[in-house]
């Protein structure tokens, strides 16, 4: 009789074949290493526009005042910063991020901003969240899904947390569908963003693989099909 462990799963690191749990490990060390110019090289890499997806993706999650919201993978609290404006004296918003050198800048960045008091921040994996079920009225989840090992687990994860009649947005990238942009993106990723991440952050290996991750993520048909599935 032959026995398969879960833990020696195949899945992929960006275009690398790795088991699961060699992926958990692979991508905490990615984000310690960009954590301190995670903001500024999202800035050149996109030009800015991430700034734009992030507050239309607040915008949608349709925040309610004095309401109770989860930032999944928080990174910097760029996210929740614009959440906390529109939650009101008594909304509840807690930040989670699997990675502690993320969720400590996520932290810094809203003592900056005043917020340290009024809001909670806990390490957790987005596949095993550790929160009551239905504890929250709205759930996002921003460029962070695809470097979860299990995302279905990681969906099933946030639909548990969250009550009933309640919203989970995931902002993601997606895949282009002009042939000609897809042709430019592929270019401008493949070439240009590892190479700034040499250049800026002296670390281009996991800039080589957030490109990398982007490519292998599920296009946007199949993401949602998977959360309606979840």
């Amino acid at each position: 009789m032959e026995i398969h462990d879960r833990r020696d799963a195949e899945t992929q690191f960006g275009f690398r074949k790795v088991i699961e749990s060699e992926k958990d490990q692979l991508v905490d060390r990615v984000f310690k290493s960009v954590a301190e110019n995670y903001d500024l090289m999202n800035d050149l890499m996109s030009l800015g526009v991430h700034r734009v997806w992030k507050r239309l993706a607040v915008l949608h999650l349709g925040v309610r005042h004095n309401s109770s919201v989860l930032d999944v993978a928080c990174g910097t609290a760029d996210i929740s910063l614009a959440i906390a404006k529109k939650l009101g004296p008594s909304g509840r918003l807690v930040l989670t991020d699997i990675n502690s050198s993320m969720l400590r800048l996520g932290r810094n960045r809203m003592l900056d901003h005043g917020h340290l008091a009024r809001f909670s921040y806990v390490q957790s994996d987005a596949e095993n969240l550790a929160f009551a079920e239905g504890s929250f009225d709205r759930v996002i989840i921003s460029f962070g899904l695809r470097n979860v090992t299990r995302i279905n687990q990681a969906l099933e994860s946030m639909y548990q947390v969250m009550r009933p009649g309640s919203r989970l947005l995931v902002l993601e990238f997606s895949k282009p569908v002009i042939p000609l942009l897809e042709k430019i993106y592929h270019q401008y990723s493949f070439r240009v963003i590892p190479t700034i991440g040499k250049i800026v952050a002296r670390d281009r290996d996991s800039y080589q693989y957030l490109v990398e991750s982007i490519r292998q993520h599920p296009d946007q048909e199949t993401l949602a099909d998977m959360m309606a599935q979840a």
